[in-house]
């Protein structure tokens, strides 16, 4: 059982001392009211601004409680439990929160999924007494069995889902459920079911998706649009160069990256007018 402690402040304690004045308060009154039978539940009566809530309450006498347990209500008491200081009368008092459970009670990171529960003990010794002592039940090391009926809870284990006790002074214990729908605990007190809220992943509006897409749509065409016109340039250069190759007869050659035309080197022969040799000897004498 792992201790966690609650985010809503130290006025938690306040919560609690209010809320058992108001349920003793009201269960306190079917017992004064008439004349009630030992081991009998009784339901009490609300007022119309405490509509949602359920309160009920039953008078056992220790050694019963001892012999037998009490089962009652959502909980099961077991046998060998004593009333802690020891009293020969006790009152028990049960209750379900209903609507109101999450004005007094939360858990940061955690949502119920069902109402608190809980049961509360005091001395029956002195009825007629407007304020009744609290006591402390001592399950010899057994524990007390919460089964929780208004529970919409899949009928599979899942470690996600705690029980939760909430104490007195702020603090929330949280166990792991072994049964489905079943929490123990070997102290009185309020109980509840909780999940791990769930991590709301942020949804962008649609304004925002449709002009990204558009964006990037956009540059995908002009992208695709420089490409082609590179691609065309490209190919008529190679079609031009390809032509003039073909119409020329003249040779060439590189030099560095350039293409330099070549023609063949020819050397014009001088042309005699005569091909009669002079006679020089008969020219002295002309």
């Amino acid at each position: 059982m792992s201790l966690i402690i609650n985010t809503r402040g130290s006025n938690i304690s306040n919560f609690d001392e209010s809320l058992d004045a108001i349920l003793h308060e009201h269960a306190f009154r079917v017992m004064i009211h008439r004349r009630p039978h030992t081991g009998a539940l009784y339901n009490a009566t609300l007022p119309a601004n405490l509509a949602g809530m359920k309160v009920s309450v039953v008078g056992l006498r220790s050694t019963t409680l001892w012999r037998k347990g009490a089962n009652f209500s959502d909980f099961m008491i077991p046998p060998r439990t004593l009333p802690v200081p020891y009293v020969k009368r006790l009152l028990i008092v049960y209750h379900n929160l209903g609507n109101w459970s999450s004005s007094y009670y939360s858990l940061s990171g955690y949502t119920m999924v069902t109402p608190v529960v809980g049961l509360l003990v005091y001395d029956a010794s002195h009825l007629s007494s407007k304020n009744l002592s609290k006591l402390e039940l001592n399950t010899m090391g057994k524990p007390i069995s919460i089964e929780f009926q208004d529970s919409m809870l899949v009928v599979q284990r899942d470690r996600r889902i705690k029980c939760a006790f909430f104490g007195g002074s702020g603090e929330v214990f949280l166990s792991e459920m072994s049964l489905p729908n079943v929490c123990y605990s070997t102290n009185q007190g309020h109980f509840s079911i909780v999940v791990p809220l769930e991590k709301k992943q942020e949804i962008w509006p649609l304004w925002v998706v449709g002009f990204l897409a558009g964006f990037v749509g956009l540059i995908l065409v002009g992208l695709a649009g420089i490409v082609a016109v590179r691609s065309f340039v490209g190919k008529r250069t190679q079609e031009m160069e390809k032509e003039a190759d073909d119409g020329e007869c003249l040779q060439t050659y590189w030099i560095s990256s350039s293409k330099m035309p070549l023609a063949e080197v020819t050397r014009t022969r001088p042309v005699l007018e005569t091909t009669a040799v002079p006679n020089l000897k008969l020219s002295w004498y002309a």
